[in-house]
């Protein structure tokens, strides 16, 4: 402008306008300020939508995860139904209905807030926090972008650990026992361990701001061998010795056990594909993040490697004792292989994952053939797939993690991790504890409900409701109705 005035007056003297050759160098800087400024705002502009793009994919995650895991329910039905007697089918479906169902308010109310809502006064080792029936949601974890995506994806492994129990004590457990169990395993039990080893302040947990509370990594359980299997497990065990043998189970004078085979081989095998499918989001979305795409491809392919060993091991033991290879158990080897490396299924090796799953057949065989030798019956094997093989999983974290891929998931102590591997013997002493901890508190609990409900004669239908069905004596008729599909005779004029 100082130029432009000096020009004007120059001319009006009638010097001439004076040349400037820089005038046009000066005009181009003021247009090229003007233009970094405008990439600078669309630049930051960028950032931003990036940001909130990172986010949303986060939440498309998490949601895609839980719509895998909610689907298992399907499974957990389809093979629990094929599983019983038929005269008991409508019994076993109303109680996956009701996991869901019941499952999902009490999670809402009490569940959630217990295990992973902000801790309010202080931090809490024990047991969490605020944000009962979803308040409360101004500060900390509950103002989340991802609490409710986090809430389902949390709530389908809550339905998950209650269907687990469902199986064990199927075909002579009152109804109303189950709606008791069912609410104290989701609304108190099952919370609580959730919250001391999945949460930021829980004692057990890896994933705090600090250093573990049990030093090394904090325990190893990534997707839940221990905090869903091992807890719906437990209780399916406690449930099944409160319960007793169904009627006929074992015989009177020799204890020899009587086989009573499910009515749907076809369902059970279907159901447990189902559930295979599920787990790929069980195991892969618990990174909880979209950026972690490389540990949740891991964990796919070591959950598949696993489920695979798991499966064949079972089905050779079974054919090594003499038995004709059969479908149970090759579908039971494939879910103790799913559970065995549920827990350390992003940090360890290829050839680790069969073995895990290898040996995962074995703890499962034994443990069945246990429980009938101690003639506690337990209709689908729950309590071997998940609390047995729960417990051999959250174990072979400490034995098999891999020293980079534990660092890279967990990454406080890179001097801890499997202790076949070289890590020395701190994180197999957590996961020891961790596994000691878990059977304590579920077994006592499920132990003090079972005890309670047995106390009060509201834990076991009559003999006679049992003989009959508990589809015909408590849910008003048989899920197969046959003989009414053919209708009445029509004439013809």
């Amino acid at each position: 402008r100082n130029w432009n005035a000096l020009g004007s007056i120059c001319a009006r003297l009638r010097f001439g306008r004076p040349s400037f050759p820089f005038a046009p160098m000066a005009d181009a800087a003021v247009t090229l300020a003007a233009q970094v400024e405008s990439l600078a705002a669309e630049l930051k502009k960028f950032k931003e939508d990036a940001a909130t793009q990172a986010g949303n994919l986060d939440i498309l995650w998490l949601l895609f995860g839980a719509y895998l895991v909610f689907f298992m329910q399907a499974g957990f039905a389809l093979l629990e139904a094929g599983s019983v007697r038929a005269k008991n089918t409508k019994n076993i479906l109303l109680k996956n209905v009701l996991d869901a169902c019941l499952g999902g308010v009490l999670w809402w109310f009490i569940g959630y807030p217990l295990a992973l809502g902000d801790p309010g006064a202080g931090e809490q080792k024990f047991i969490g926090g605020d944000g009962f029936f979803m308040e409360n949601r101004i500060s900390g974890q509950n103002a989340s972008a991802t609490y409710y995506a986090l809430w389902m994806f949390q709530w389908a492994f809550a339905a998950t650990a209650a269907t687990i129990v469902s199986g064990a004590v199927a075909e002579r457990c009152a109804f109303s026992a189950y709606l008791a169990y069912t609410t104290a395993l989701t609304a108190f039990i099952y919370p609580v361990v959730v919250h001391w080893v999945w949460s930021s302040e829980g004692w057990l947990s890896a994933w705090g701001s600090g250093e573990p509370y049990m030093g090394a990594n904090g325990l190893i359980d990534f997707a839940g061998s221990g905090v869903v299997h091992m807890t719906g497990g437990g209780a399916a065990l406690m449930g099944a010795i409160f319960l007793g043998p169904r009627t006929g189970r074992f015989a009177p004078n020799t204890g020899e056990v009587r086989d009573m085979p499910g009515h749907s081989t076809v369902l059970a095998a279907l159901g447990t594909f189902i559930l295979w499918f599920g787990w790929y989001g069980f195991n892969p979305v618990s990174t909880l993040a979209f950026q972690y795409m490389g540990d949740a491809a891991r964990a796919a392919v070591m959950t598949t490697l696993s489920a695979c060993a798991g499966g064949c091991t079972t089905l050779a033991i079974h054919v090594a004792l003499k038995n004709p290879p059969d479908v149970s158990p090759a579908l039971n080897g494939i879910l103790a292989g799913l559970v065995s490396i549920t827990g350390s299924c992003p940090v360890v090796d290829a050839w680790a994952a069969v073995i895990i799953g290898f040996i995962g057949g074995f703890v499962y065989y034994g443990s069945s053939r246990l429980l009938m030798k101690l003639k506690i019956d337990d209709p689908l094997d729950a309590s071997p797939v998940h609390f047995f093989c729960g417990a051999w999983g959250v174990i072979a974290g400490g034995l098999f993690a891999n020293k980079e891929f534990t660092s890279g998931v967990y990454g406080t102590s890179a001097d801890d991790y499997g202790a076949l591997l070289g890590g020395g013997g701190a994180q197999l002493g957590v996961q020891i504890i961790g596994v000691l901890v878990i059977a304590g508190w579920t077994c006592s609990c499920s132990s003090v409900v079972f005890f309670a409900l047995r106390m009060a004669k509201l834990l076991r239908v009559s003999a006679e409701d049992e003989d009959a069905g508990l589809d015909q004596s408590h849910h008003g008729g048989d899920a197969y109705n046959f003989a009414t599909g053919a209708g009445k005779p029509v004439q013809v004029a």
